[in-house]
């Protein structure tokens, strides 16, 4: 069981599959998951790259201190993982918080940085999704995560998919049951307390992004990718249709293509762009 310090000191777990010498995918996880969130991803991804999972500080096998969390925080705990398992750079992959948090790396360590994808994300808060985190978090304090979690759920996974998956909602879902409440305040908190200044920046981020959205998500809808998409430079944007917030387990065949053929086109244009840098040394 692997694990990384992060600068304050707190145990990160993480999780590596595939082979040793392939390109690195980091994957971060939303609001309350743990790498599990990513399960229908992983075990696809790996078979062509190194795909490292971690838990977010507050989720999963990682630690769950009391006090202050920030998404800054947690972009240093992602890197503190990379380190850890010898990745000089990666392609990150972030969905819902850890977009934001993904955003927050492609700014601060472009230098680490393959390539963003973006999954149901944002990159700022509208006021009516500040009073929904801040409702999740004052039923989490009163009555617990688990009784919060149902009530959450509609939020994240489609009307069709509903009944079928949330049997499989508490160890998949990006509010699984059994979180300590006190962890899923502090990242709930730790969203809120985003300066939405940061959208400004976002033109300053040359990484070549996907922006993925579900056009049945309704807790980060199509608008919030569209604008995404426009701020960042070197972005495309891709809607998948009758999905919504969840969908990396809804739709994860579509899901998993969408994302490998991104990743391979990345990795042609930096051969090409290789190559050009070797014909004007040569010259």
């Amino acid at each position: 069981m692997a694990y990384a310090r992060s600068s304050d000191g707190i145990r990160l777990h993480y999780e590596v599959l595939g082979r040793s010498g392939a390109t690195p995918v980091l994957m971060i996880q939303g609001l309350g998951a743990d790498k599990h969130g990513w399960d229908m991803q992983r075990y696809r991804l790996a078979l062509h790259y190194r795909v490292i999972a971690l838990d977010n500080r507050g989720a999963g096998r990682s630690d769950k201190p009391f006090g202050h969390y920030s998404l800054e925080q947690m972009a240093d705990d992602a890197i503190a993982v990379l380190d850890a398992a010898g990745a000089t750079q990666a392609h990150i992959v972030g969905a819902s918080m850890g977009g934001a948090i993904t955003q927050i790396i492609g700014l601060k360590y472009p230098e680490r940085v393959l390539s963003l994808t973006l999954a149901c994300t944002a990159c700022r808060n509208h006021p009516w999704r500040r009073e929904l985190l801040q409702g999740w978090a004052t039923a989490a304090t009163e009555r617990g995560v688990g009784a919060m979690t149902r009530e959450a759920a509609r939020w994240v996974i489609g009307p069709r998919s509903f009944r079928r998956l949330v049997p499989a909602f508490g160890w998949l879902g990006p509010l699984a049951m059994g979180r300590t409440s006190h962890a899923f305040v502090s990242q709930v908190r730790a969203i809120l307390d985003v300066d939405d200044n940061m959208s400004d920046r976002l033109g300053e981020v040359t990484a070549p992004t996907l922006v993925l959205v579900g056009n049945q998500d309704i807790l980060t809808p199509r608008g919030d990718s569209e604008e995404l998409a426009d701020r960042l430079p070197n972005a495309e944007l891709v809607v998948i249709s009758g999905a919504a917030h969840g969908f990396m387990v809804e739709h994860a065949t579509t899901f998993n293509k969408v994302l490998l053929d991104f990743l391979a086109r990345v990795a042609v244009l930096r051969r090409e762009a290789a190559i050009d840098i070797d014909i004007a040394k040569a010259g």
